[in-house]
Formats: structure tokens, sequence, C-alpha cells
């Protein structure tokens, strides 16, 4: 239960049709199997007790009884176990009426916890469930069951220890109609809807099926897990293929491969689903009255598993290459529209960028060129300047000149290094002490410059800045921090490389191609110092640490509010064969000291396109104080 983590399974036995003694064999040792494993909920396939496909046998009392006396074996077979289990089997719940339900038993330590019968009866094409069982919608009541007063009907069952955890129950078609019952549920507080099904298989279907759930898990924000029916049903009309799936707020998590057997596990953050309904404030409804939704109470150990669920090291940047150019080709062109519009709003037709040679500007460089193609302004009006100074090498100097040709831009070398020296004799520094002053005096000029020539040529200043800078206020206020349109304001300094690179593979200018790869392969530095033997000699990542790192911390401290001591253990898993614990931990505290520390720089941002989930506008995503103590979160990480 650290950090909310819980672990979840789904679980498809194989069975044989009516056999209840086999199949609840099957289920108990698969039970066992999970909580050797620290899972704390198990689902089972809908009517898995008996099998899906039994037909008329469901009308022989035979088998239903059959099937209690396999649910009362399973029930005290997993008496001294913790595990939350959800089997599916038939039921009869009130004989005098004999009206049959498609029902889920929920069971922990050896207590039947309650039961929830299906809602949606489908009776159409090969399903024909109508023909035995009876809609459960709206019921709400208790049963008797081996002598033990249940509920029955709708149920949400909530953790004692862990009040994050709430589970509901719907059952196959309930899921795939209109108004869904995990809809109620959810609006009960259910975190966790678990669904028994029995999905027959036929071509195209189970892409279907995991877009629903994920749908279903995103609109709900909470944790889904689908337990499919497979091996052992009945072939005599169709054919099912076991397909499971754990779903969290969108993304499948787990997923088993088709036509097998067994057990998929993993582990769902239930912290960050009640985290993400505290921030979307839209997330409510009608607090619905007791007789419409039952409350039970069960608890848990306490845990502290380990995560096997992926964690993935850039979470800006998607693993599927497919995925990350459509993702390039989306952000570039949200960009280029972001400018373009602005651009049309104010009626001119001139930027002004500063172009070191650096990534971030040579990624603004190529947003504009994509502005102007969509505006149909020739390039000629983009006016990129360079501005050595004693940091400048040769090599970014000579990418900077090549990228202005390449695209078509005006090109403007402007030489501060009189100018700056000149502010030096002003100001009284010595040029020899090459401390904060000395750098800031150039990226101040630089801005000062840009910011003059575009009022020169009626334009406006393209800010190149990017998001991870932001964050850690690696910027000069009043310096590189301000421009009149930021096109970088929210990308990410791993997403910034992916952009660029993505240019260089869909360009058919091989000498572009060939400028972009080297500036791919130049260090990250703002050339603020001498170089040495020519060569840069001021490396970000040296001082501030490594961006891949840092881009992590960012994106859940932001996206999610998580805590330092939970992104530590988060990036301890995602870099576990790049970075040893105490780095992490060395980087992820300089990370927090200036997140806060620069939170002013970040209160007078400029105006710039939002393409993803984490900002840092004011105006926008994060309104934070410049005076905020940044000791609670320091104190987190330490413990």
């Amino acid at each position: 239960m650290k950090d909310g983590y819980i672990r979840t399974a789904a679980a498809t036995p194989e069975i044989k049709v009516a056999d209840c003694e086999y199949n609840s064999e099957q289920i108990i040792s698969m039970i066992k199997e999970a909580d050797n494993k620290d899972c704390s909920v198990i689902v089972f396939p809908e009517l898995c007790i008996t099998g899906y496909t039994c037909g008329d046998l469901f009308l022989h009392k035979t088998l239903i009884n059959g099937a209690e006396k396999a649910l009362k074996k399973i029930i005290k077979a997993t008496k001294s176990l913790d595990i939350v289990s959800i089997v599916g089997f038939p039921f009869i719940a009130d004989s005098s009426a004999g009206n049959l339900y498609n029902c889920a038993a929920v069971i922990q330590k050896g207590e039947l916890l309650g039961i929830v019968p299906k809602h949606n009866i489908p009776n159409y094409s090969e399903f024909y469930e109508a023909r035995y069982f009876t809609s459960g919608k709206d019921i709400c009541k208790t049963v008797e069951f081996n002598g033990q007063t249940v509920d029955f009907g709708n149920i949400v069952f909530k953790c004692e220890n862990m009040p994050q955890l709430v589970i509901g129950v719907e059952i196959c078609e309930d899921v795939w109609v209109v108004n869904p019952p995990s809809n109620k549920l959810a609006l009960n507080g259910a975190t966790l809807i678990c669904n028994l099904s029995a999905s027959d298989e036929v071509i195209g279907k189970a892409a279907y099926r995991r877009q629903l759930i994920k749908n279903q898990s995103a609109k709900l924000l909470c944790g889904y897990i689908y337990a499919d029916a497979g091996y052992g049903e009945s072939t005599t009309d169709m054919v099912f293929c076991g397909h499971n799936i754990i779903a969290e707020n969108g993304a499948v998590l787990s997923e088993s491969d088709k036509f097998t057997t067994g057990i998929c596990y993993t582990e769902i953050d239930f912290q960050k689903l009640c985290g993400e309904r505290t921030k979307m404030t839209t997330f409510f409804g009608k607090v619905l009255t007791e007789s419409d939704v039952k409350e039970v109470f069960f608890k848990l150990p306490e845990k502290d598993i380990s995560l096997t669920r992926y964690v993935a090291p850039m979470p800006f940047v998607p693993a599927d290459k497919n995925d990350l150019a459509e993702r390039c080709e989306e952000i570039l062109a949200m960009q280029a529209t972001g400018l373009a519009t602005r651009m049309r709003h104010i009626g001119h037709k001139t930027v002004v960028l500063g172009l070191s040679g650096g990534l971030d500007s040579t990624l603004a460089l190529i947003v504009a060129v994509h502005a102007y193609d969509m505006l149909s302004i020739d390039r000629k009006n983009i006016i990129a300047v360079t501005m050595p100074c004693f940091g400048t090498t040769l090599r970014t100097k000579n990418n900077a000149h090549e990228l202005a040709k390449a695209y078509g831009a005006s090109l403007l070398e402007i030489n501060i290094s009189d100018a700056v020296s000149q502010h030096f004799k002003d100001i009284g520094q010595n040029p020899d002490n090459h401390d904060v002053t000395f750098e800031n005096c150039q990226a101040r000029e630089r801005t000062q410059v840009l910011m003059d020539i575009a009022n020169k040529e009626n334009g406006i200043v393209i800010g190149t800045g990017d998001l991870s800078e932001l964050a850690l206020g690696w910027a000069t206020f009043n310096g590189d921090h301000m421009s009149m349109y930021g096109v970088n304001a929210s990308i990410p300094k791993t997403l910034v490389r992916h952009l660029v690179s993505y240019e260089s593979t869909h360009t058919n200018n091989e000498h572009l191609k060939k400028v972009l790869l080297d500036v791919l392969d130049t260090p990250v530095s703002p050339e603020l110092l001498p170089p040495e033997n020519g060569k840069i000699s001021q490396k970000t990542e040296d001082i501030v640490g490594p961006y891949e790192l840092h881009d992590f911390f960012m994106y859940y401290f932001l996206r999610f509010s998580f805590s330092p001591s939970k992104i530590y253990r988060l990036a301890q898993c995602a870099f576990k064969e790049a970075y040893s614990s105490d780095v992490i931990k060395k980087w992820l505290t300089v990370f927090i000291k200036r997140f806060f520390q620069h939170q002013f720089k970040r209160s007078c941002l400029p105006d710039g396109p939002k393409v993803g989930t984490v900002t840092l506008s004011p105006r926008g995503d994060l309104r934070m104080p410049s005076d905020a103590v940044v000791s609670l979160w320091l104190k987190d990480l330490e413990k």
C-alpha cells in the first residue's frame, strides 16, 4: 500500500464446462498463487465456476446447486487469505420467485462480502442469456447464502485502512452499453472497477475491447480489471480467447496474450487516481442514497510491494516509433499554428530569433519555418541573429549560419563582445571574474539586441527557452527568459531532441540533415564561459544534472503532484540500469530546490502555446507563490 500501490490480477483458469468441482479447484489454485505474490485483488471471468457456455444446463437445479457448493468450497479454502477474490457464478437470489442471476461473488478471508448481479442481459446474435438470466439492475437487498446474510445488488466495497481503494463490479455486457453500471459506482466512490467477462472472439473485437476498457478507465478516472473467459469454454458456436486487460486512467498497464490461460498482474496507483479526481473539479455527481448503492467494508494488510509495472524513463516521449513520429508531427503543427495565429492577429510578417546553433534555438527556427509555410510568407522575413561572444565556439556559430542558409531565413551576425565589455566597465565588473554577472550580462545583451531589431523591423521576438529550463530556473531573468512569444515554452528538453531529430528525417535537403544531426550531437550549453581548446567548456548537464532525470522529476511533480519520496521510488525503477540511487537523490534534491527558488521567473512568462499536459504558464497550469518554502518537500525526500 506504500505510495498508494495495490497489486491486482486478472485470471483466466482452464475450465471444463459444467464441471464445478474441477473449476473450483483451478480457481482456488490461482487465488493462492496470486496471494503468494502479494496480490490484493484478483478477478475471474464471468460464470467461471460453471463455464459461460452451459446453455440450457443453467435451467437445471443440479448445475446451480453444484455452483453454490463450489463457491462454498472456494470460500472455505481461502479462509486464511487476505486477497479479495471476485468470482463469477449463477445464483437464484429468491427461491420462491425462481429468478436466476448471472453474478459476481466477492470473497475475502472466508467471508462472502457481497453478490453483484449482471444488469444488462444480452439477447442478440450469438448471445441468448435472457433465456436463463434475470437483470439485476436497480436491485439492492440482502439474501441468504450458506447461513449468512449477504448484500445483493449495487455495492461498493470500501477498504477501511486504505480509503483510496473502493471496488465496484460489473459483468461483461454491462460495460458495452450506453450507461454502464460503473458510471454509477464511480460516482459513489469506486476507484477500481472489476469486470467479469465472457467476450467471444471475432475478427477486430480485441482492438475495440481494449479501447473500450481504456476509455472507460479514463472517463471514470479509475483502475479497471477485465477478466475474460478462455480455454475450456464450449466451442459449439463461439471461441473465447482469455483477453485479460488491466488499465489505469486510459493506459493499459498489463494485458494477456490472446488464446492463453493464466494470470496477468500489475500494480494500480490509487493515490494517483484519487489525486486526479481531486484535481478534476468536474468529476462529481448526484450523491445517491443508501438504497441505490450499498457500502460493504473490508480490510487489507499493510504491504510494501516492489513495483513490477513498467515505469518509462522518458514520460514525455512515446516509446513506440510510430507513436513518436505522430506525436512529433502533431507538436510541430501545434507550435507552428500558435505562432501563425499570433502573427496573423498582430499583422506582422517578421519574426526575430536568436540562433545559437544549439537545440532550442534550432527548434524555434524549425517552428518559425513551419508557421511561415502555413501562412505562405517568404522565409526571408525570418531574421535569425547569431551573437557570438566570449563563450561561442566555431562549431555552434557555423551551425547557426548553415541552418539559416538551408532554411532560407535572413541571417545577421552581431558580435556583442565589445558591447558587453563596455557594459562591464559601466558597472565595474572585472572581466576576469567569470561569475553569474559575467554570464548574465551576455544573455541580457543578446535579448536587448533582439528586441531592438524587432522594433526596427516591425517584428516580434520568438523565445527559444524550453520547459525543462523553466522548471529549473535555468534562464537569465529578463534575458533569454523574455520574448514576445515563446514557441518552446511547453516542450521539455528530452522532447526537443526528438523534434529536431524528426525534422532531420523528414527533410530532402541532405546538407540540412547533416547540420541538424550535428546540432543533435552538440553538448547542451549556454556558451557563456570561454571555450577550452576551441571546445565547449560549460556543459549544462554537468552543472544542473541530466535532463532525462529532471524531465522525469518534473513530469511526476507537476502532472500528478507526487511527493519527492514517491518520485524517487519511481526513478529508481525507471533508471535502475543508468543511475545509482545516490545520484538520483542528488539531482532530485537539486530539482526540488531550484523549482522553488526560481518560481519568480515563471510568474512573468511570455505567451506560448500549450502542447502537453505539463506546462508552467502562470495563466494556465501553475499558480504557485514565489515565496513558498521548500522544507516539507525536502523532508519528505529525506525520509
